[in-house]
């Protein structure tokens, strides 16, 4: 269970209606090829070992016999092995039969947990058959072993909590108060669930949905295994459309109509940090005294996974104009607010020709509009610098007058030069203070000007850069308002893209041309072209890696070598080993560095899961000392 990843299999194999023998030939067989496979959790349909269609059958004691000795057998098959599995089955017991979830492990039974809600609706009439559970009846005989008879049980691997597992069937997720729901408060992170969910016009859409938003409601693993189409089709047909979900995302789902084995890795470990990150006060470490502990202990291995994680987890798989559209409104909608509780009248950047003031601008461009003001109000400053270069410059320039807003150039050169004299600092000396002397210089302007039009300072710099403490403190560090402030780099790039092309024309060319521009805080004098000699990714490193760091480091909590490993997984086609570590171990000495730039930081919009905020969701002292962090990848 390295990292946290548990291999878990979704098995619907082929079967025959009450053809006992059969069926648990093809489980065996499952479960040895899912064991085989990685599996440690290996779930089957519901009534699987002899058809969930067996209709008056199940009132024949020959049917229900051959589902025990079955079950013996099935335990027998899986000693030494060490893959929890579950598998459906009727169970008799003081003339009553309950339709149960029947949990083995390592050659033995260890619970029968029977279902809770039965349908009695429709096509399905289960209450003809089956009994929800006696309180007097905890107990059953299986194969002359007595087990638990009862569905508040919860599986723990060891002695640890990691690796957490409950059981329901089918209905039961489908009640107002499904079993899951106790069931996870009490600390099972998995919820498995042997279902036989006949095919309906529109009833897989409605399925999935119902998995995914009880895995991410319950911030847990949802293992739903579905039977497939050796059931009976007198009046119904099922899919075997299989679906396993982690905190509200679809792992893997299987082909509807066609049976067989899916897999994928649940990353438990995250599950634990998102529960005690929002809601630590749902889940108890304990468990509450009517439910039993059944303990198994699977082998500590590496899983090879099979799923994959993006290189841009801040811009959605599935993003679309409807996610960038919403991105932009919440930006503008917060600047608007702050338009309208101060009443000022002008907006006041600075643009550089650069990704984050070209976003600044397009969103408050966007506000004036929602506002009913004229964009002439939106005042933007070039102030060109030591190293502006012409192409910047030009980008700048052109952005501001294709945009409608009035444009102001200020050069910041000669200020610098007698601020220079007046501290004493040589200009041949091209250290830090030559460098912030110029951003702060910009800040000086921009906040006067501010003063002087009736306005605000709208800030640029975006979250990435807060992460890794590259902006001028009280320099580009500040300002009245940030809109970019939790917006990271890589998600600058693909809402600018977005805007271009809503644009079109010569804004969408210009644009265009920004994205194709060296990052560069353009500080230090250009090449002997003209062209930018100072590039940011090559003096912090590439932003698509730090944009990756800092989604796992602080949405999950991820520590340093889980990072690592997901992070080597993921770039194997860009960059080497040496390469992503020596970024790694920079973002964590530059966050931690520093923390006083974000301590101090203006208010901005939160726009999604990450935020650094001193106000929102990122407390951290200034001081903190990364040596743990640190020390941690020292090791691998």
């Amino acid at each position: 269970m390295q990292y946290g990843f548990i291999k878990v299999c979704a098995a619907t194999p082929e079967i025959r209606v009450a053809d006992v023998e059969f069926n648990r030939d093809k489980i065996i067989e499952a479960i040895r090829t899912s064991s085989k496979n990685g599996s440690r959790l290996t779930v089957f349909p519901e009534l699987c070992i002899c058809g969930y269609t067996c209709g008056d059958l199940f009132n024949q004691t020959a049917l229900i016999k051959a589902c025990e000795a079955a079950l013996v057998e099935i335990a027998k098959s899986t000693s030494g092995n060490k893959t929890l599995v579950f598998v459906g089955a009727p169970i008799a017991k003081s003339g009553k039969l309950y339709n149960c979830a029947v949990a083995i492990f390592n050659g033995e039974i260890l619970a029968a947990i029977p279902k809770t809600f039965l349908p009695n609706y429709g096509e399905f009439y289960e209450k003809r058959y089956f009994s929800t559970l006696d309180s007097s009846d905890l107990t059953v005989d299986i194969g002359g072993v007595e087990v638990p008879l009862d569905n508040r049980v919860i599986f723990k691997c060891g002695n640890k909590s990691a690796f957490t597992v409950c059981a329901e069937i089918c209905e039961d997720l489908w009640a107002p108060c499904s079993p899951s729901i106790n069931h996870t408060q009490i600390g099972a992170n998995i919820v498995v669930n042997l279902s036989c969910s006949d095919e309906l016009v529109g009833k897989a859409d409605y399925r999935r949905n119902l998995v995914k938003v009880q895995s991410g409601k319950l911030i847990c693993g949802y293992v739903y295994c579905d039977a497939g189409d050796g059931e009976s089709s007198t009046d119904m047909t099922f899919s075997g459309h299989n679906i396993i979900c982690e905190n509200g995302n679809i792992l893997s789902e299987s082909q509807l109509f066609e049976n067989g084995l899916l897999y994928a890795e649940i990353d438990v470990e995250m599950l634990e940090s998102e529960r005690a990150r929002l809601a630590s006060g749902y889940y108890s470490a304990g468990v509450d005294s009517d439910y039993l502990e059944c303990y198994f202990d699977t082998v500590e291995e590496q899983v090879e996974l099979s799923r994959t994680f993006s290189k841009t987890p801040f811009i959605a798989d599935n993003a679309n104009d409807d996610r960038c559209e919403l991105i932009l409104t919440i930006q503008s909608t917060g600047l608007k607010k702050r338009y309208l509780h101060t009443g000022v009248k002008t907006a006041v950047l600075g643009v550089s020709g650069g990704l984050d003031s070209a976003l600044a601008l397009l969103v408050a461009c966007r506000t004036f509009r929602a506002l009913g003001r004229d964009l002439k109000d939106i005042v933007a400053v070039s102030m060109p610098g030591f190293g502006t270069t012409r192409k910047t410059k030009n980008s700048a320039l052109k952005l501001i007058q294709a945009l409608g807003v009035t444009s102001k150039t200020i050069p910041v050169t000669d200020c610098v030069k007698r601020h220079f004299k007046d501290i004493g600092h040589d200009e041949a000396d091209k250290n830090v203070t030559y460098e912030n002397a110029q951003a702060r210089m910009r800040t000086l302007v921009l906040m006067d000007l501010a003063n002087d039009l009736d306005g605000l300072v709208i800030g640029t710099g975006d979250l990435s850069e807060l992460a890794l403490g590259w902006a001028t403190y009280n320099g580009d560090h500040m300002s009245m308002y940030g809109v970019n402030c939790s917006v990271p780099k890589t998600l600058v790039k693909h809402l600018i893209a977005y805007e271009a092309e809503k644009l079109g024309g010569a804004v969408k060319k210009i644009l265009t041309d920004i994205l194709d521009t060296e990052i560069s805080p353009e500080l230090l004098p250009p090449d002997s072209q003209g062209n930018i000699s100072q590039k940011t990714e090559d003096l912090v490193g590439p932003y698509i890696l730090h944009d990756f760091f800092l989604y796992y480091a602080i949405r999950y909590g991820f520590s340093p070598d889980k990072v690592r490993y997901l992070a080597l997984k993921t770039f194997s086609d860009m960059f080497d080993e040496k390469i992503i570590d020596k970024w790694l171990e920079s973002f964590y000495k530059r966050f931690f560095s520093q923390q006083f730039k974000r301590s101090a930081l203006p208010d901005g919009v939160k726009i999604g899961s990450v935020c650094l905020s001193p106000r929102a969701d990122w407390r951290m002292p200034s001081d903190a000392v990364s040596n743990a962090f640190l020390n941690n990848l020292k090791k691998l």
